[in-house]
């Protein structure tokens, strides 16, 4: 009976152990490779995909008047002269261009289009979210070259009761089609300014930030 009630209390507080670790520490599971603080070399990221309420302006060469200054409307489509209701959100400012060269070349003879986005917010697939035990969660647009850091900066750290070792980043694996999660050190990269903790964000991202239990 003895050897049952240690056997018993050894487990117990094996459990006990375990969840105090996982209130305290890390996470345990795939994690990411780490990013330079300071890039060696900065190289553009993918083209740009219009998103609603981006501010775009409009230039027709040779006919100011058909161009325009414009915001995405929430339903992702635009207005301008001689164009009603142009889908944009999803499209390149190429892509947009070309679609409004085809529309007015029935008024004109061979327009030449040129789309400029002044103000970004961009596609939910392009923004880095970022929820749970931060100063300022927030949907951010994600910036060529992006870091952990970066968004973190963007949203004013970590909160006083932040669990940051057990902090989440969801991605949306292209190649395979699922969602993929990994663990991040937020508390190990803000609080005790560990580099290798720090790791590149990709379109899309998003960021979960428990709180403490204690």
């Amino acid at each position: 009976m003895r050897t049952k009630n240690l056997a018993r209390n050894l487990l117990a507080s094996a459990g006990f152990a375990i969840a105090l670790g996982g209130c305290g520490g890390g996470a345990t599971g795939p994690s990411l490779e780490p990013a330079r603080f300071v890039s060696m070399q900065e190289g553009p990221g993918e083209e740009y995909v219009i998103g609603p309420l981006d501010k775009l302006t409009i230039h027709v060469w040779r006919n100011d008047e058909l161009g325009a200054e414009v915001q995405v409307r929430p339903d992702g489509r635009i207005t301008t002269p001689l164009i009603a209701d142009m889908p944009a959100v999803g499209k390149t400012p190429t892509m947009l261009a070309e679609d409004i060269r085809l529309q007015l070349s029935q008024y004109i003879e061979e327009p030449l289009v040129t789309v400029i986005v002044n103000e970004f917010a961009g596609t939910f697939s392009q923004q880095v979210r970022i929820v749970g035990a931060t100063a300022e969660p927030a949907s951010i647009p994600y910036r060529a070259n992006m870091t952990l850091l970066d968004a973190m900066i963007s949203v004013g750290g970590l909160s006083e009761y932040a669990a940051g070792n057990r902090a989440r980043l969801i991605r949306f694996d292209r190649e395979s089609g699922e969602q993929r999660e990994y663990n991040l050190r937020l508390s190990d990269l803000l609080r005790r300014g560990e580099s290798d903790a720090n790791v590149m964000l990709m379109p899309g991202d998003v960021i979960i930030i428990p709180e403490s239990m204690f």
